[in-house]
């Protein structure tokens, strides 16, 4: 097997991960108001993935964006016009949510949620035109038609499904985050615990 052909089975076996991530969540929430059961695995799930909710999604932003740059400077398959759309949306996904989870700053979920949300809906229409390509309509280069499938594993998975798959991961994530309830080293939770210092100053 060709290292092409190795890299893009396992980032293909990546995205089937996501997608199995993806269907799991949006089950939990459609099922949780409907049984108590599964509102309790909900509730289990969005604790265990808040904590670390911003670090999993940057971890997910840059595998998508180290595959993406395999294919094109290593594999060399030259990225269309939609490529390059999608690349806009998920490069800056890197430094923002890298950034933000290492502050623990759950504020950056609306700016990491347009863009992940645009990027999905680039990677959408990408899939659609590359299996009805009758739909593109002429507006990519024809050098680098957008309707070129460069990689197809398990039967379905190219390289706008892979990304698709990552940036719908990422906006789950980006939901459940809560980095501000990452457990306190035992000094700061006992410095700030309410009436600490109150306690002391009655001495």
């Amino acid at each position: 097997m060709s290292a092409v052909r190795t890299v893009s089975v396992f980032l293909a076996l990546l995205a089937v991960t996501a997608q199995v991530g993806v269907l799991a969540g949006l089950a939990l929430s459609a099922l949780a108001p409907f049984s108590a059961t599964v509102a309790g695995w909900r509730r289990a799930a969005a604790e265990a993935l808040g904590p670390p909710g911003l670090w999993l999604a940057f971890a997910v932003a840059l595998v998508c964006t180290l595959g993406s740059l395999y294919f094109s400077e290593v594999a060399h398959f030259t990225p269309c016009r939609l490529c390059w759309f999608q690349r806009i949306a998920m490069y800056p996904l890197v430094a923002l949510l890298g950034l933000a989870a290492w502050r623990r700053d759950a504020g950056i979920r609306p700016y990491a949620l347009v863009l992940a949300t645009l990027g999905a809906a680039v990677s959408s229409w990408h899939v659609l035109i590359e299996r009805f390509p009758n739909l593109e309509g002429g507006s990519c280069d024809p050098t680098a038609p957008c309707t070129a499938i460069w990689v197809d594993t398990f039967g379905y998975l190219t390289i706008p499904t892979m990304a698709l798959s990552g940036f719908l991961l990422i906006v789950l994530l980006v939901l459940v985050a809560r980095p501000d309830q990452a457990p306190e080293p035992d000094g700061a939770a006992t410095a700030t615990r309410p009436g600490a210092h109150a306690g002391g100053a009655k001495r």
